[in-house]
């Protein structure tokens, strides 16, 4: 059993680049792009959200969260990641790497959904949902750390692994952009 699974591991180190290669690129690069625009965009969310639900009608400067919403807010999803990356990167070992990678994916689609979807009449109603569901994309935004540099690393060969993981890692910078 070991000397196949050393044969399997040298015949991906040894792999010349194929398409396989840049789909996984693709695929861990985009989970990297959506946890940066995710947890980063929030903070320009925030401007908005203040002067929809803190607005006072005549007030001279337009509304703004009060500073321990924001702070809330802003912060929610870093312990959710904290979290995620501990859970999901020990239940990756024991579950398998892709299993669980599609697992933290659709977290983090529905609780994106879910997110934009948090409203209500009033504002503490919307700002704690808000909250709830960012803790959980945080959550799924921490398993797909780990997972997708493990996997990125897992399916390049040694001649290309660090250039391959530098372009997933570099879509992060492009999801901040894109926020």
């Amino acid at each position: 059993m070991a000397k196949e699974q050393i044969q399997v591991l040298n015949a991906l180190d040894t792999a010349k680049t194929q398409w396989y290669h840049f789909t996984a690129i693709i695929v861990s690069g985009m989970g990297f792009f959506t946890d940066a625009y995710d947890l980063f965009c929030i903070s320009l969310v925030t401007k908005l959200l203040g002067r929809i639900y803190y607005h006072v009608d005549g007030a001279a400067h337009p509304g703004s969260l009060p500073a321990n919403v924001s702070a809330a807010v802003n912060g929610v999803a870093f312990v959710g990641t904290l979290s995620g990356q501990l859970f999901f990167g020990w239940l990756g070992d024991k579950m398998g790497r892709k299993k669980v990678y599609g697992m933290t994916l659709m977290l983090m689609v529905l609780a994106s959904i879910a997110s934009g979807l948090s409203f209500a009449s009033d504002a503490k109603t919307v700002m704690t949902t808000l909250c709830f569901f960012r803790f959980w994309l945080g959550f799924g935004i921490g398993g797909d750390y780990p997972l997708s540099a493990t996997i990125m690393s897992e399916y390049s060969n040694k001649k290309t692994r660090g250039a391959f993981i530098a372009a997933v890692f570099a879509m992060q910078g492009f999801g901040i952009l894109a926020g």
